[in-house]
């Protein structure tokens, strides 16, 4: 039988516990240990050698970015983090998923979570999932983006432009994609010819700090998708947390609808609603891009949409680069999928087909 071992890192001795107490009803889990600080934590981490590591944010001594980092570098683990819904707290969970955090959980009521039980069921399933993560593709330090160059978009000559179609870029995205957007994101020219819509599952509260962090990295603006706006090219819109991104039209443009209908398969915002709000689309080359994550959120969308729009072109992340390899995977398996390629060439990718395609 599986045996997940865990170091649970925190300095509240109220939250060691309850979260001890969750993971251990589970028989797959294990609490080797508990730390009340980073220091304290990585000392643990060498002599205990755990499987997987929840480690709080703020913490005396050593708070848990330091923490993070030197775990990164030193020993690399699947870590999993958990955050105060603060505006510091959200910020600092964006830099964490940038050093290499698998996943986080939002405490729900500050610090000290006396309720942390209402997310029983979420730390079992993403210290879980993170256990299976695929950490080979994780840096041992934070991403240098300064180093990774925009690719220049190539239109196509002046004949297929008159054929062209409108474009617009769908991705979705889940567990390790915050890191796994940056990857993408900080590549795409400033003049890429379409908006793109992002569908990143996320409580409320973090999709802004995401939608800065990332707009602060690339050349095309990046920011959370407000209702009602008008679709701009080269223009990242992040769906907030908690509201499913949809698209309608408004005369001759696109805007955007935001809505808190029933989620979807547990998501709102969901990947499959925001790939079937393509669907009626008229004139409009849609471009498809799922990324890593648990679960098949984007599958059921694909389909739908290419049943609808069989030119639209679908790009998913690879198993060899893919935090989890659960969304791509369910995608490929509906064979309507025309690129896999590794995390570091989807943006060449995606550039590419956008100016050789014709529509």
């Amino acid at each position: 039988m599986i045996n997940i071992r865990v170091l649970i890192i925190d300095d509240s001795a109220f939250m060691r516990k309850m979260i001890k107490d969750i993971l251990e009803h589970d028989t797959r889990f294990t609490v080797v240990g508990t730390a009340r600080n980073g220091e304290d934590g990585l000392q643990k981490i060498k002599q205990l050698q755990p499987d997987v590591v929840t480690l709080d944010i703020e913490m005396p001594k050593m708070d848990g970015l330091t923490c993070l980092q030197h775990i990164m570098k030193e020993n690399p683990l699947p870590v999993v983090m958990l955050s105060s819904l603060t505006h510091d707290g959200a910020e600092s969970t964006i830099k964490a998923m940038e050093y290499g955090a698998v996943d986080f959980i939002e405490k729900p009521s500050g610090s000290i979570s006396l309720d942390i039980e209402v997310k029983k069921d979420e730390i079992i399933q993403k210290v879980y999932e993170s256990f299976k993560a695929n950490l080979q593709e994780v840096q041992t330090d934070a991403l240098e983006y300064e180093d990774i160059p925009t690719i220049p978009y190539e239109p196509p000559s002046r004949l297929l432009m008159e054929k062209n179609l409108k474009k617009i870029v769908a991705i979705g995205t889940s567990t390790g994609g915050p890191r796994a957007l940056q990857q993408v994101i900080t590549k795409l020219p400033a003049d890429i010819p379409a908006p793109i819509l992002i569908v990143q599952h996320m409580p409320s509260g973090f999709t802004k700090s995401l939608a800065k962090r990332l707009n602060v990295l690339s050349e095309i603006e990046v920011k959370e998708a407000e209702n009602g706006e008008i679709l701009r090219k080269g223009v990242a819109y992040i769906a907030p947390g908690n509201y499913h991104l949809k698209v309608q039209r408004v005369g001759l443009s696109l805007a955007i609808k935001l809505d808190q209908s029933d989620t979807r398969n547990g998501h709102r915002p969901s990947v499959d609603t925001m790939l079937e709000s393509l669907a009626v689309l008229i004139n409009y080359q849609a471009y498809a891009v799922i990324m890593t994550g648990m679960g098949s959120d984007g599958s059921e969308g694909l389909r739908y949409l290419k049943s609808r729009a069989q030119q639209t072109i679908a790009i998913t992340e690879s198993s060899e680069s893919a935090i989890v390899y659960g969304m791509p995977k369910a995608a490929v398996l509906t064979n309507k999928v025309e690129h896999i390629v590794h995390l570091k060439d989807i943006s060449y990718t995606l550039v590419s087909v956008m100016g050789k395609n014709k529509g």
